[in-house]
């Protein structure tokens, strides 16, 4: 009886030591894909810094430059739910590694290529390799995070995104003018690959291929498991599924087009500013992003106890915001840029957060992973749609000494001021999912 309680106190303090290495090791996991994710970011939204400088070197209009923009988010979109299907089949690790490597090769071609159609082909590939990150992530995360510290850890990583988007402005602006866009977009490719081999070599899916006990508590559930099919199925028929889909559309066609693309040639070409004061106006919705999200959160949580209101005040936020811009394209004074850009960044950027938990409470937690993938089709989606409409609306007007109209601008954006209204509208119609306590 003595060695047996000697025994069981050694096993339990190995298991406590290894317990103590699981937790502090995942920190540096959780670093890793977090590099990776403001990664994303960066790529999603760089070309609104660099669009003017691209259009030149490569001869294009509007309408193919609004394609190139939007060639980041057609593959995006559409793999999703193969993201989710290839972290379980094939792990997490291996999934990001290789398709980390498809990005670093898509940004090098679209740093050399010679022609819009290769560059569009290469930011096509940088779409397809970083849309495999996300998901993977937070399948990782849930392995070597407690439940009750997924949400704060998840937090965190969407806060990153917002240093990704504030990296894709000012120090990008002040990259591309030290050795060019070229460049800057092979320099970011290396670092892609870096973060690739990080991954390969550090990154573990579990405790467990260490040989260590999980940090996570992970407890076998008795709810039955949905099949893909099934998940799809339940959750494409569900009502209540919808209107919060039209609503990420709408809403992330007017945060994408603005902030990943035309934002950026419009501050240059109608208020003459340079690429590095577009730049430091355009940060204002990263900073938008990562102050807003703990901001709406807190009131969705604590003040409004409620999903549906944020939502919708978001959206007559981002309706007055496209107004402004719509009936005042050149009337605003440079201060109201700055918090124009704020005001997109909290409440058409950040407010998706909001969008993304109603969205997980609306179906069981056994489909998270399905109705997660299928909303989030939706707002690159509507990037994907709108960027190249723009662009054809600007191009359409013409252009005066190389610089597109202020009639095509305002008319483009009263295109995005219909967008905040389809979204405000779809906003009504979304079923509050936060239960009363």
């Amino acid at each position: 009886m003595p060695f047996s309680g000697f025994r069981a106190s050694w096993v339990s303090m190995i298991n406590s030591d290894l317990l103590l290495k699981a937790k502090r090791y995942r920190w540096f996991i959780f670093s890793i894909l977090a590099a990776g994710y403001i990664l994303v970011y960066f790529h999603r939204l760089c070309p609104a810094v660099l669009a003017v400088d691209m259009m030149r070197d490569l001869q294009v209009g509007g309408a193919l430059t609004g394609l190139l923009g939007a060639a980041y988010f057609y593959p995006y979109a559409l793999m999703q739910l193969p993201a989710g299907l290839l972290s379980d089949s094939w792990g997490p690790r291996n999934t990001i590694t290789l398709f980390f490597v498809i990005a670093f090769a898509g940004s090098l071609l679209l740093g050399l290529a010679p022609t819009v159609f290769l560059a569009i082909a290469g930011r096509t590939l940088v779409g397809l390799g970083v849309a495999m990150l996300f998901v993977p992530t937070l399948k990782i995360l849930a392995e070597w995070f407690h439940a009750r510290e997924f949400a704060f850890m998840t937090g965190i990583l969407m806060a990153l995104g917002g240093v990704g988007s504030l990296s894709a402005a000012t120090p990008l602006a002040a990259l591309s003018t030290w050795i060019g866009w070229r460049l800057s977009f092979v320099a970011v490719g290396f670092f892609t690959l870096v973060l690739a081999i990080l991954v390969y070599f550090i990154v573990r899916n579990r405790p467990g291929d260490m040989g260590w006990p999980s940090p996570a508590g992970q407890q076998k559930s008795d709810v039955p498991e949905i099949s893909l099919a099934a998940g799809v199925r339940k959750v494409l028929t569900s009502a209540a599924f919808w209107p919060l889909a039209g609503w990420f559309f709408f809403d992330c066609a007017v945060f994408f087009s603005f902030g990943g693309l035309w934002g950026g040639p419009y501050l240059i070409q109608v208020y003459g500013l340079d690429k590095g004061q577009a730049a430091r106006i355009l940060s204002m919705l990263a900073i938008g992003m990562i102050v807003g999200s703990p901001f709406l959160s807190y009131m969705s949580n604590n003040v409004f106890k409620a999903r549906k209101p944020v939502l919708v005040i978001s959206s007559i936020i981002v309706v007055a915001l496209t107004g402004i811009l719509a009936f005042f394209t050149r009337d605003i004074p440079l201060t109201g840029l700055y918090l124009l850009c704020f005001g997109l960044g909290v409440f058409s950027s950040a407010v998706v957060v909001i969008g993304f938990t109603a969205n997980k409470e609306l179906f069981p937690v056994q489909m998270a992973g399905t109705a997660t993938g299928l909303i989030n089709l939706f707002p690159f989606a509507g990037g994907a749609v709108f960027q190249p409409i723009l662009g054809v609306i600007l191009e359409h007007h013409g252009k005066v000494a190389g610089s597109f109209t202020v009639a095509g601008y305002r008319q483009a954006f009263l295109v995005l001021f219909l967008c905040g209204a389809v979204a405000l509208l779809s906003s009504f119609f979304i079923r509050e999912t936060m239960e009363k306590t």
